[in-house]
């Protein structure tokens, strides 16, 4: 697909927060900022030009049945393409992916492997169900299969509880974890309640999916051991329609989901106040659409995260985490450009002008 044409991109190019150039130029598929010498074929962008966004926790390849097939896993990639994510953090899927990496007008993925759940503690289809007296030996195998990263499922609804419990005894997750440092894969849970949160984090986790159940006793945790959350805020707005589903078979579980939906927002400004690292993701496979980052970023602020930390948590700083380049001399030319400054005001994401993937405009 790199066929020798330059793009050069002028207005702002935002190569950091506060960073700001007159220019950039695409040349054989990588960023520079040096005019290249006797250019042809030049094209020409102009707007306010940020790095590909970051979709921290999607699910390509699946939906709500599980796996997808390869027609379903393409659209998926190009909704969140179209809409500016052009790196995602897969948290978890069934389906090889692996096929995707060969095309250049899709998005990149880091994979986690496929979810690891307890014994009929997950929805169908999506996980490895499997007792604790296995957790090591499972992700072992998925820090293999993944991009350096692994999904457990931390917590769900213990139904002769009736409520949401931890998945896994202490001890088990804490040689998981070390397991998968050893093998160099990092560690992220899904975590809804607060009952899991302190054994994860003092076993040495590095993320935690949603959070929703961090209080003033375990925020301080997670700021001393720097623990990321990714909050999927816009997965927990459907919080309130779950727990009206599941209200007259499990009243405990029903009106915990309710609580936690009601604080969403004061537990994240909480999280950021404390200076734990927030990232953006979705959520989207399963039951949600992709596509959904700006929403996301505009969620954060909504939650009283300053805009610019919130346009950071889905470009500078998320690619940072993820040890992936941003608008960097010699990174791949992918940036998506807009009509106004996305710093002014974060809902200039739902609307880009020109996306380019590559070097290449693919929208």
């Amino acid at each position: 697909m790199n066929d020798g044409a330059v793009l050069r991109v002028t207005g702002r190019v935002l190569v950091g927060p506060e960073e700001v150039r007159d220019e950039l130029w695409v040349v054989g598929g990588r960023i520079t900022f040096d005019r290249p010498a006797g250019a042809r074929d030049v094209r020409t962008v102009h707007g306010w030009a940020l790095p590909g966004l970051v979709d921290a926790h999607c699910h390509v390849g699946l939906d709500h049945h599980g796996a997808v097939d390869e027609a379903t896993t393409e659209k998926q990639a190009r909704a969140d393409r179209d809409a500016g994510a052009l790196l995602l953090r897969d948290a978890g899927s069934p389906a090889d992916t692996r096929w995707t990496d060969d095309r250049e007008d899709l998005p990149k993925i880091i994979r986690a492997g496929r979810h690891i759940a307890r014994t009929r503690r997950y929805i169908r289809n999506y996980a490895h169900e499997i007792e604790p007296a296995d957790l090591v030996s499972y992700v072992a195998r998925e820090a293999r299969r993944g991009d350096g990263w692994v999904k457990l499922v931390g917590d769900w609804i213990d139904r002769d509880a009736g409520d949401l419990t931890a998945c896994w005894p202490r001890a088990e997750v804490e040689a998981a974890i070390a397991e998968a440092h050893r093998l160099g894969a990092r560690v992220t849970a899904h975590c809804f309640a607060e009952a899991a949160l302190r054994d994860l984090v003092e076993a040495g986790i590095d993320c935690v999916e949603h959070a929703t159940g961090l209080t003033e006793d375990t925020i301080p945790l997670f700021a001393e051991r720097g623990v990321a959350i990714v909050p999927t805020l816009v997965n927990i707005a459907t919080f309130p329609a779950l727990a009206a589903g599941g209200q007259e078979k499990f009243p405990r579980w029903s009106a915990h989901m309710n609580r936690l939906y009601e604080r969403r927002y004061d537990t994240v400004r909480a999280a950021y106040d404390a200076g734990i690292p927030v990232f953006v993701g979705t959520d989207a496979g399963g039951s949600l659409a992709h596509g959904l980052v700006a929403g996301e970023v505009e969620e954060l602020t909504k939650a009283g995260i300053p805009p610019l930390e919130a346009l950071s948590a889905t470009t500078w700083g998320a690619r940072t985490w993820l040890g992936r380049p941003a608008l960097d001399e010699g990174a791949p030319g992918d940036l998506v450009v807009y009509d106004e400054d996305p710093r002014a005001d974060v809902r200039v994401l739902a609307a880009p002008r020109r996306i380019v993937l590559n070097g290449h405009v693919v929208g």
